[in-house]
């Protein structure tokens, strides 16, 4: 069963596709791909992202408060309207990055969220997750904002699979045709050759990571996706007209 709950930091960089080259290259002495990534495959995810009308969730996350969470369903590659999905609900606390999800179908998926009612309970789903993601839609009035999604490649640390790096590329959003079935087109998000890199651990990283990313030459940045197709999609231009958070 994939897992559902997820607790832990995350710390971002991008780069160049010749510097990803050289990292990754690195990275195989201590890391193994995704088996998702045998034979240096990509694999697609597409995520569809809900906010209130005012984007009330993206723009309190931009101002990095201490406290922000996220709503999305997530697919992997193009879904067929009866498919698999997952409904994830994704916090940040303190700079631990908490994520809850539950597998779905897309309908079910989308009409939970329209709605605020649960499907029936079926063998799969995580009833908790389930819940916690009712009391959040009990919370705002949502609807689809944006589709985004990206290109992988995943590996994890050669016995401590608690150790996850992830690159995305050919990051791709659209604020229209706000279906995952729809098809996995968009406008670009990031230059052509530009990567994101994710570091995700439960505890801190071990010393031959750190000491691997300062030789490459590897800086932290702050790096929402969500959050930058806002701004680059937005631009802050309408009114702000709701400024309570609940």
């Amino acid at each position: 069963m994939a897992i559902e709950v997820f607790n832990r930091y995350e710390n971002k960089y991008l780069m160049d596709t010749e510097a990803f080259h050289r990292l990754y290259s690195s990275l195989m002495e201590y890391m193994e791909p995704d088996a998702y990534n045998k034979d240096d495959k990509f694999y697609s995810i597409s995520n569809l992202y809900y906010d209130t009308e005012y984007h009330s969730l993206v723009r309190n996350s931009l101002s990095k408060p201490k406290y922000r969470e996220k709503l999305r369903i997530r697919a992997y590659g193009v879904p067929a309207p009866d498919a698999k999905v997952y409904l994830e609900l994704k916090k940040k606390v303190f700079g631990l990055v908490n994520k809850r999800r539950t597998a779905i179908r897309l309908q079910e998926a989308y009409e939970f969220v329209r709605t605020g009612q649960p499907p029936a309970y079926r063998e799969g789903m995580n009833r908790q997750v389930i819940r916690e993601i009712g009391y959040f839609l009990s919370r705002y009035e949502l609807q689809p904002m944006t589709y985004l999604a990206y290109d992988r490649i995943a590996m994890f640390c050669k016995g401590n699979r608690d150790l996850r790096i992830t690159f995305d590329t050919n990051i791709r959003t659209r604020r229209y045709d706000l279906s995952l079935e729809c098809g996995d087109y968009g406008e670009q998000l990031l230059e052509r050759g530009q990567w994101l890199m994710e570091v995700k651990a439960e505890k801190t990283i071990p010393v031959w990571l750190s000491k691997l990313l300062s030789a490459h030459q590897m800086y932290r940045t702050s790096f929402s996706k969500y959050g930058n197709e806002y701004k680059k999609s937005i631009r802050y231009a309408e009114p702000v007209k709701e400024q309570v958070f609940l």
